[in-house]
């Protein structure tokens, strides 16, 4: 027997202060959880309920029936989000939150505001048919690599909780359901500007922007044109995001509209997975049969998604159309050049430079190129050359990247050239890249291992054990070196799955 929802029980508040459901009723559709038989809770992330300024023995105690549907806390306005999206370039104008629920909206200490939504927690009206729910393995992916991502310092939404509920979810298999708790800046997306555009709507393009503006970037109020000046910030945002993911080897892999947030925070861990060796056009989404979001191509994909949200805000940006686009294709060429310098500057720190010469692009592509034919490690590569900056000892561990470790010695005598120009010290450069060259992330066969123990036999041990891990990536864990290693043969991830 399902349990029936429950509201407002003492203890169970959360500190809510909504505004996305002041919106126009068009925005979203009121909508409740649906309860599960037999919620229980997996993980619960305390510092982080803690920032937001919520009461975390209530949440220990409720947490189970909270972060599972069950009960909804006093002054949550549960709803639905509506949207639009370009899905691999075809585009459909109706998406919405089909399993994805928001609670409400909590401001921290700082005055910053972040939307609770649940995931997983049953049907809605855009659930197109589907059940709405969420299975336990994709569950888990997102808590670890949303929670991995924030620890390496890349924007990304951040993970609450993870429930079980007790309940079968039918995919190509019966396996657990779960819920996830996903707290965000916002869940507002490209494709949130297009359902209203796609209606000709020009009234709900003026009001979500104004909400954007109002929530994410308070200063353009001020602008000459806020709606340019909104186009023009979101794509500063973006192409830092992307950057940021080339500098760590993330794969998105599956960057619709519908999953690009007008926040600048990564959204939508699905099949997304981190490269182990170094090859720019990696795929790993089993959806993606074409390479339309491999890891090279994302920037490019970033632009055409900023194309999209450009197309929507036109008639704000200016009453005659001509003028409108010359104004938002100044912003999109913008993009192109804002990404090359973000990347280049991050690519320039992961080796070591502290000054910027005009040979340096050559010699980091010199460098990616020679690890792309040694099938060197992404992640290892980087991390062995941090310790070879301040160690010449530690040439030999850094050769041992390579396939053949000779390979290599030309390129250190170009780079020992280029760092003696630098006025940096051997041990402050070492340090510094150690802060953005991370010694773990979230390697898909480790990721894996921690699914398939908790889905086949309800271990979250090794679930733990990662997260532990991913917490402080940039630090030597001498106790957890085994998870620096890239798989061997048999232990390769060579797909990932969307979860839905």
């Amino acid at each position: 027997m399902t349990p029936a929802l429950q509201k407002n029980r003492p203890g169970a508040a959360f500190p809510f202060d909504n505004s996305y459901v002041g919106l126009p009723e068009r925005f979203f559709t009121p909508q409740s959880p649906t309860p599960v038989t037999e919620p229980w809770l997996i993980k619960l992330n305390e510092p982080l309920a803690a920032e937001l300024g919520l009461d975390v023995e209530a949440l220990r105690r409720d947490g189970a029936a909270i972060f599972s549907g069950n009960l909804v806390p006093e002054g949550a306005q549960p709803l639905a989000m509506a949207y639009a999206g370009h899905q691999f370039g075809g585009f459909s104008p109706v998406l919405g939150d089909g399993r994805a629920i928001l609670l409400g909206e909590v401001v921290d200490a700082k005055g910053k505001r972040f939307d609770i939504q649940l995931k997983g927690a049953g049907p809605t009206p855009f659930s197109r048919r589907g059940d709405g729910r969420a299975a336990l393995g994709p569950v888990l992916r997102e808590y670890i690599i949303s929670e991995a991502m924030f620890a390496l310092g890349v924007p990304a939404t951040r993970a609450l909780a993870a429930v079980t509920t007790g309940e079968p979810v039918y995919r190509e298999e019966v396996l657990p359901g779960a819920v996830f708790t996903r707290v965000a800046a916002s869940h507002i997306r490209v494709g949130t500007f297009q359902f209203f555009a796609a209606r000709g709507d020009t009234g709900g393009v003026r009001a979500l922007a104004d909400h954007v503006i109002d929530r994410h970037y308070p200063t353009l109020k001020e602008a000459d044109n806020p709606y340019l000046a909104l186009f023009d910030a979101v794509s500063d945002r973006q192409a830092a995001l992307i950057a940021r993911w080339l500098h760590v080897g993330f794969i998105h892999g599956v960057m619709n509209t519908d999953n690009m947030t007008v926040s600048g925070e990564t959204i939508d861990f699905g099949p997304c997975a981190f490269m182990d060796s170094y090859d720019p056009a990696t795929v790993f989404s089993s959806i993606d049969q074409h390479g339309r979001y491999a890891y090279a191509n994302q920037p490019a994909i970033g632009q055409w998604n900023l194309a999209r949200l450009g197309e929507t805000l036109l008639p704000l940006i200016d009453a005659e159309p001509d003028s409108a686009v010359d104004k938002a294709n100044i912003v999109i060429r913008a993009y192109g050049e804002r990404f090359q310098a973000q990347w280049l500057a991050g690519m320039r720190h992961k080796i070591g430079l502290a000054g910027e010469e005009d040979g340096d692009l050559e010699l980091v592509q010199a460098l990616l190129a020679l690890m792309q034919a040694q099938v060197a490690d992404f992640t290892l590569t980087f991390r062995r050359l941090s310790d070879l900056a301040g160690d010449d000892t530690a040439e030999p561990a850094f050769a041992a990247s390579f396939r053949e470790p000779d390979a290599c010695r030309d390129w250190l005598v170009r780079w020992r050239e280029r760092l003696s120009r630098d006025p940096q010290a051997a041990s402050e450069r070492a340090v510094a890249m150690r802060r953005v060259n991370p010694a773990f992330i979230p390697r898909n066969h480790r990721v894996e291992q921690a699914i398939d123990a908790a889905v086949e036999d309800g271990d979250f041990s090794l679930f733990e054990a990662l997260l532990t891990v991913l917490s402080n990536p940039y630090e030597d864990q001498p106790a957890f070196a085994a998870y620096m290693e890239p798989p061997k043969p048999n232990e390769r991830v060579l797909q990932t799955f969307c979860g839905t």
